[in-house]
């Protein structure tokens, strides 16, 4: 079928791109594969896809100051650019400042060398494919790991709670809040982003404040357990604070996606994971 949409997801241990290749294949032909594997593919391979969806990422580009030399998407980018096919870019929130309600043209102030080499990226993939290239700014999503061999292959706020959990503690984070997504609501707006043929940039989160403590509170549900309240002393506080406004994505493909709704997908995880 030359309509239908053919989707490449590089990173074949990725969090996010393990999750998205089990949300996609039920509904679009979808293929996954490793960073290494693809970059060694000439130009007839790339134009059997529709979309690539990078989420592959070298540790350097998370670490150090930006060089390009560790910058997988822009590597992508350039086999890809003379060929018709979109790019779809995970960018991430931490590229904003820190408030409530932030819009896509808010202040923009990376503090950390991640947060700024995401901007940097952007940049490069609009100047590089220009209106082929659809770009997220997520906020945290939350979502039980892969598992590959029996090993977490990516560290979220998920992983963190259990393994505070596990050793009986729980932390009070007093008023701090956070925008949280679910990975399945996440694999959704991309699907639903996919059909609707969409470019430019994008907040993709609830949009809603997310207190840590409820947060806890779900994910905790079904622990038999009893844990420690611990107070966070304020040197070590996370008060990162943020919502982002996902206004501009939600009217083009209509999502609705309610506190409610991660309340009751943070209580499945919480079933998963103590009731294994």
């Amino acid at each position: 079928n030359k309509n239908m949409i053919r989707v490449l997801i590089v990173g074949r241990k990725s969090f996010i791109g393990s999750n998205l290749y089990f949300f996609l294949k039920k509904k679009l032909f979808v293929k996954k594969i490793s960073y290494d594997e693809l970059i060694k593919k000439n130009i007839k391979f790339f134009k059997k896809y529709s979309y690539i969806i990078n989420c592959s990422v070298h540790p350097s580009y998370m670490r150090y100051r930006y060089q390009t030399k560790f910058d997988n998407d822009i590597k992508i980018a350039k086999k890809i650019k003379n060929i018709n096919i979109k790019y779809i870019f995970i960018s991430s929130r931490k590229i904003y400042r820190s408030k409530f309600d932030i819009k896509e043209n808010s202040l923009l102030n990376p503090k950390c060398n991640y947060s700024k080499n995401k901007l940097i990226t952007e940049k490069k993939l609009t100047s590089i494919i220009k209106n082929r290239v659809l770009i997220f700014r997520v906020s945290n999503i939350i979502g039980l790991p892969i598992i590959n061999n029996n090993k977490k292959i990516h560290w979220t706020f998920v992983d963190d709670f259990f393994y505070f959990a596990n050793k009986g503690v729980i932390f009070n984070n007093g008023k701090n809040f956070k925008d949280f997504i679910s990975i399945k609501k996440f694999s959704e707006i991309i699907y639903l982003s996919l059909k609707k043929n969409i470019y430019g940039i994008y907040n993709l989160s609830i949009g809603k404040k997310i207190y840590l403590n409820h947060l806890i509170k779900w994910l905790n549900f079904y622990n038999k357990n009893k844990c420690k309240v611990i107070k966070i002393e304020k040197i070590h506080k996370n008060v990162d604070n943020f919502t982002l406004n996902n206004t501009k994505l939600s009217k083009i493909i209509n999502f609705k996606y309610s506190i409610n709704d991660l309340e009751k997908y943070c209580r499945k995880i919480s079933k998963i994971y103590f009731k294994k």
